[in-house]
């Protein structure tokens, strides 16, 4: 019995028709199983609730093969700990119990800037206290998604722009959340690994903000141009959304980080996957003509 944990997000539920199309046993957890893909609810076992609920997790965990692990974002949470271990909190007592843990997380482990990088200080130091508990796991080191481009398929259809923090000119990874989706279904129904690895899923190029407006121009079929923000305006953006205050910080903190060098681990590694022309093709471009 694989558990897949986050079933309707981005990455969870491309995880979850993964293991479906092998005939895998599923089980999902849900807070709310109205959001789940049509078809989930008749194929797979569905466990209501959150998956930081002590009763939720013993549900969903017993008997348990592997465990897709996915903490889900908590615009609201009053700390960096509170959203990231503190949510774990109950899924870390009962994973001893479960056969192995794949787990989305991110680069940046032993990099200058890593003790001081928001959401991915916290996911390491989640990571640490699951990779405590001696079950085995991989810990899934990403960069920053393509598919968060979406969030500005808007901007880019009606100003044919996009912003962030980053030097325009700093070339950086990337990432397609069907490539995390397609490892994570790989190594969840591989029950031969043991012990604690962190696994890079990464893009197949180092691109910089420039390099993906010239792509997304040529496939979008009209000019996008990337324009720099500041962090200062990216914090009062995130508080006028009515994000608190540390994880408006803590947002802030990893995108200034990532401009420093955060990702940069990566830098020699084999790379491989979808490239960012082919994710514009697939994803962004009928994002932005619908």
């Amino acid at each position: 019995m694989i558990v897949i944990t986050a079933p309707t997000s981005a990455i969870g539920r491309q995880v979850v028709q993964n293991i479906l199309s092998t005939g895998t046993p599923l089980r999902v957890v849900a807070r709310d199983p109205a959001r789940l893909a049509p078809g989930v609810a008749e194929q797979a076992e569905v466990v209501r609730g959150s998956h930081s609920d002590p009763a939720v997790v013993a549900d969903a965990f017993a008997g348990a093969g592997a465990v897709f692990w996915l903490v889900p974002p908590d615009p609201h949470a009053p700390s960096l700990e509170a959203a990231f271990s503190g949510f774990a909190r109950a899924a870390i007592e009962a994973f001893p119990s479960v056969g192995r843990v794949v787990g989305v997380s991110a680069l940046g482990r032993g990099t200058a800037v890593a003790g001081n990088a928001g959401y991915v200080t916290a996911s390491l130091a989640m990571d640490d206290l699951i990779a405590a508990t001696g079950v085995p796991y991989r810990a899934l080191t990403m960069p920053s998604f393509m598919d968060n481009l979406l969030r500005q398929a808007g901007l880019i259809k009606s100003q044919g722009i996009f912003t962030a923090v980053y030097d325009p000119e700093r070339p950086l990874p990337l990432v397609a959340t069907r490539d995390i989706a397609a490892v994570a279904a790989r190594l969840l129904r591989d029950d031969t690994w043991t012990g604690y690895e962190e696994v890079p899923v990464l893009g197949p190029e180092l691109l910089s903000q420039n390099d993906l407006a010239a792509v997304m121009s040529d496939v979008l079929g009209r000019p996008v141009r990337y324009q720099r923000t500041t962090p200062e305006a990216t914090l009062q953006l995130a508080r006028s959304q009515g994000v608190s205050e540390a994880m408006a910080h803590g947002r802030v903190d990893m995108l200034v980080a990532k401009d420093n060098g955060l990702d940069h681990t990566i830098l020699g590694t084999p790379l491989g996957g979808t490239t960012f022309r082919q994710w514009c093709l697939d994803v962004l471009k009928p994002a932005v003509d619908a």
